[in-house]
């Protein structure tokens, strides 16, 4: 076994943002491998899963310090799934694991499963269903995160698809849920809602920011819908559950959209609602990270209700990769809009970072910008 301090020393974040708040590897992580000893060492070859690992260090932590080999995992997030092939390179395991899409191929046969517990309940029932349905009977599952995070909630979704629960003590504010006995029931995702009042359907699966429901930004910014200049091509930049970019397919007939999204979730739920609203041959879906894959200056109009929080920290930097993202794939004139709270005060940084920029539309809550590309 390798020295821990030593191993956990070479996990990097990159190439997500970076901030003095933000960690690579957390107490949450050493918790759950501790707590995860004793069952690590009773399985064999492509009997361990992990999901939503952050950035490595349950998957390669599980092989360095506890001898598991051909590991399963599933991350939500690009950014980690790029941090864990950079870490595996890094500290010399590639090639110990498996990545793979949240679904039965990730779990089935699996004794133990290491989670890092989600923000939504939702996601975690999700989790929780897949496992039951395809794992091992005797399978051990664990489930970690920050105390001032986990509700009891989480015990009743648990409890939902395994016969039994228990909570661990807590370490360094940290604590593990162990759910044994799984009860395979027919899965209830990817869910679906018809909105009437704009005319579509969205499909959402647990881990998808607001799940069926439309948030008030995303509700703020299609307001200003027809005020976005008539154009052949369009971007929905971090796309969620494709509203944007079905709401703008539908209001211009002659308009090609891409909808991109680093999220998996994100990115299943688009292409659900995308079918759902029968646009597959208008709207494309991509999994990337601050579209990293469209060329540049290739796009008319993008569209962007960014995030603030990376985890649990408010953020901004993870709203500027977005927008230095619009800047570089829009061609000289085209357009982006988005929406934030009015607080952030974005117009500075998108002058820098896309070009020219008005205020559309603002509250004491949220602001849409319009930004011209230089």
């Amino acid at each position: 076994m390798k020295d821990t301090t030593d191993f956990f020393g070479l996990i990097r974040r990159a190439p997500d943002v970076e901030a003095p708040e933000l960690v690579a590897v957390d107490a949450t992580d050493r918790l759950l491998l501790d707590e995860a000893a004793a069952a690590l060492a009773l399985c064999g070859p492509g009997e361990v899963a992990v999901v939503d690992d952050g950035y490595g260090a349950l998957t390669l932590g599980a092989v360095a310090l506890h001898g598991a080999s051909d590991v399963r995992v599933s991350q939500d997030l690009l950014v980690g799934e790029l941090a864990l092939a950079r870490n595996a390179e890094r500290t010399g395991l590639a090639g110990t694991y498996r990545s793979l899409a949240l679904g039965p191929e990730l779990v089935r046969g699996a004794r133990v499963v290491l989670i890092q517990a989600p923000k939504a309940l939702d996601a975690l029932r999700e989790i929780a269903e897949v496992v039951a349905a395809s794992a091992a009977p005797d399978v051990t599952v664990l489930v970690g995160g920050r105390v001032k995070h986990m509700t009891h909630g989480m015990n009743d979704v648990l409890r939902a698809s395994f016969a039994d629960v228990s909570a661990t003590l807590a370490r360094q504010k940290s604590r593990v849920l162990v759910a044994r006995g799984p009860e395979p029931a027919p899965p209830t995702f990817p869910r679906r809602q018809r909105h009437a009042d704009l005319g579509l359907t969205v499909c959402a699966h647990g881990a998808a920011f607001a799940g069926t429901k439309i948030d008030i930004g995303t509700r703020t910014l299609l307001g200003s819908l027809d005020r976005m200049a008539p154009v052949p091509t369009a971007l929905d930049l971090g796309c969620g559950t494709g509203v944007l970019a079905v709401a703008l397919a539908r209001s211009r007939p002659d308009l090609t959209v891409l909808a991109a999204d680093q999220s998996a979730a994100a990115v299943a739920s688009a292409e659900a609602t995308v079918a759902a609203n029968g646009l597959t041959d208008r709207i494309t879906v991509l999994r990337d990270d601050a579209a990293a894959s469209v060329p540049d200056g290739s796009v008319d109009l993008v569209v962007c209700n960014p995030p603030f929080h990376v985890g649990a920290a408010v953020v901004t930097t993870a709203a500027d990769r977005l927008f230095a993202a619009a800047g570089r794939v829009l061609r000289p004139g085209g357009e982006f809009w988005t929406v934030y709270n009015s607080a952030l005060r974005y117009k500075p940084t998108l002058t820098r970072l896309v070009g020219p920029t008005r205020v559309a539309d603002q509250s004491p809550k949220f602001t849409v910008t319009v930004s011209t590309r230089r």
